[in-house]
């Protein structure tokens, strides 16, 4: 008598996202997601549905798929639930023209344009600020032996770093960390608070703005800011429209800042319940070696990334992802935290490992949307953990991790509070 196959086993009950319980550890269910529906039609949170691609070789080729447009207008949803594929209020606050909402050729052209301001070496020209901004917040809670790292470190660092680049004058920061504090509590404050933070931070850009090029010097001083080099910006003759300069700014602060706080705080916490491998970048700092924070940064983003989802997008012919067909006008959204785990492509995906070299993460996209800000994040990211790591050695949590709570919020992953105690530093 022969021995008959085993039946495969059935995948188990299909694992509900989106709960508190999913918010807190997603991947489990994005493993299930990736072995059993790697691509897969789901009702979002909003009501709008969309397409999950959650493999790592799916996600990279459509993330550079030029049949999916970034662009709004794509979407087959009826014009109210366009509203629900964005952030609120940048329709109205006429804020549409930015990097992540357009397509080739006006896409090829504005990033070309920001491209000439939004430079390596002005990034690399901007570390020391970076770092006087670390100390300076570190200093404000180093002799209390406790912190809320989010609030008063992880939140307020890129939002007064990205306004010193921009060229915020110091009086005029204080609300710009307050409209940023409402455009991420994500539901959490006031009704309608979002688009009214949105529409506020355009009025100020644009007259920003305005005032910066009417009184634009003929020729670029050392250290000149962001702003005043979007406005000179220009490619055979063509430069930046204040309209699209408001919105590229408000990009940049608005998408530079939440993935860095995020960065951070998720970041922190991965160290701080990894003792081995916190200890082991700490004694690669003490050592003056700076190659396993720079690796470390990067094994961060992809094990725990600030950027759960990549940005919306629509197809606009019929497509086939993962055998999976996709008609035109469906949304589809990139799962980045589920591609950046995949066994197929990252040996011992959920094993934290700083010194990892083969890590070609999609932490920051793939393809011509590639996060322009990338090399202002890395600097944050590594700048922040190297200067808390010293400055506070015996760092640890002051609550449970079961007690964390993340934040509310479909594309970005990050932590509300991150409660830390330590030892205050001898005068």
């Amino acid at each position: 008598m022969h021995d008959q196959p085993t039946p495969p086993a059935p995948p188990g009950p299909t694992p509900e996202l989106f709960s508190r319980e999913f918010a807190t550890d997603p991947y489990p269910a994005y493993a299930w997601l990736r072995e059993h529906e790697p691509v897969r039609r789901t009702r979002l949170p909003s009501g709008v549905e969309a397409w999950l691609v959650t493999r790592y070789a799916d996600a990279k080729q459509t993330l550079a798929d030029n049949r999916l447009s970034k662009n709004p207008a794509h979407h087959d949803e009826p014009a109210h639930a366009k509203g629900k594929t964005g952030i609120p209020g940048e329709r109205q606050a006429e804020l549409m023209t930015h990097l992540l909402n357009i397509d080739p050729p006006d896409h090829t052209r504005l990033r070309r344009l920001v491209s000439k301001a939004f430079t390596p070496r002005r990034v690399a020209e901007f570390a020391p600020r970076v770092q006087e901004l670390t100390d300076g917040l570190i200093d404000r809670f180093a002799d209390s032996g406790s912190a809320d790292l989010i609030h008063e470190f992880a939140f307020p660092l890129p939002i007064y770093a990205i306004c010193d680049l921009l060229g915020v004058p110091r009086e005029d920061q204080d609300d710009f960390r307050d409209w940023a504090g409402m455009m991420i509590r994500h539901g959490g404050g006031p009704r309608g608070g979002v688009a009214r933070s949105v529409k506020k931070m355009r009025g100020y850009l644009a007259e920003l703005i305005h005032r910066k090029r009417e009184a634009l010097p003929a020729e670029p001083a050392p250290g000149e800011d962001l702003i005043s080099g979007l406005i000179r910006a220009s490619d055979h003759g063509e430069h930046l429209t204040e309209n699209e300069a408001a919105a590229m700014a408000f990009i940049l602060l608005f998408a530079g800042f939440e993935t860095t706080v995020n960065l951070i705080g998720n970041g922190t916490y991965a160290l701080l319940t990894h003792s081995g491998q916190r200890e082991r970048l700490q004694r690669a700092l003490a050592a003056g070696e700076r190659g396993l924070l720079e690796t470390g940064v990067e094994e961060l983003l992809r094990y725990d990334g600030p950027v759960e989802l990549a940005t919306w997008r629509f197809a606009t012919e019929p497509v086939t992802i993962g055998g999976q067909h996709i008609a035109a006008g469906d949304p589809v959204l990139v799962v980045l935290a589920a591609a950046d785990r995949d066994p197929e492509r990252f040996a011992g995906p959920d094993v934290l490992d700083l010194g990892r070299r083969d890590n070609q993460h999609l932490g920051y996209g793939h393809g011509i949307h590639y996060c322009l800000g990338a090399p202002l994040a890395r600097l944050e990211g590594q700048t922040a953990l190297a200067t808390l790591l010293t400055r506070l050695p015996d760092l640890r949590l002051a609550v449970e991790p079961a007690e964390l709570r993340r934040r509310g919020g479909l594309i970005m992953r990050g932590l509300r509070t991150l409660p830390v105690e330590f030892t205050p530093p001898r005068k």
